[in-house]
């Protein structure tokens, strides 16, 4: 069965929002059923990665960065997944109060560094989620899933 693996470091209300309506979206029937694996960023390991068929991160925006616990994630994987998870589908959201662009930036250039393929683009959320942005972390968990699906042999 394929395996989507859900990295996030969710810190705020507004984060636990976009996480949920991201499962949803990875869960829901038309996807394939795909396994779902969630893994808090701090506790999430090489072999998880290894394990997955695609990866989704979410993070807030610190101070113009993501979040030390993602930091600390593609820190403990980088080198062990570096040759051996080539053109694996990753997505991302980001939430923040002013601006996500520093955020995007840097797990967008470490997942390059990865050769790992996007999705589709950055969910970048700023403020309280509103259904718009919540529809779109369910459609990047949806498209996520189905990379998933289509990687799995």
């Amino acid at each position: 069965m394929a395996r989507l693996l859900v990295v996030h470091h969710t810190t705020s209300p507004a984060l636990q929002e976009l996480l949920e309506a991201a499962l949803d979206g990875a869960r829901a029937p038309e996807t394939g059923g795909v396994e779902v694996v969630t893994r808090p960023a701090l506790t999430a390991t090489a072999v998880d990665v290894l394990g997955a068929d695609a990866v989704l991160l979410g993070t807030p925006a610190n101070i113009g960065y993501m979040s030390g616990a993602l930091k600390h994630f593609f820190d403990t994987v980088y080198y062990p997944c570096l040759t051996d998870t080539t053109g694996l589908a990753y997505g991302v959201y980001v939430h923040g109060n002013n601006d996500t662009t520093g955020a995007v930036r840097a797990v967008e250039s470490i997942a390059a560094g990865l050769s790992w393929v996007a999705a589709r683009p950055a969910v970048s959320v700023i403020g309280a989620p509103g259904a718009a942005d919540r529809e779109a972390c369910w459609d990047l968990g949806a498209l996520c899933a189905y990379a998933a699906a289509q990687r799995s042999p």
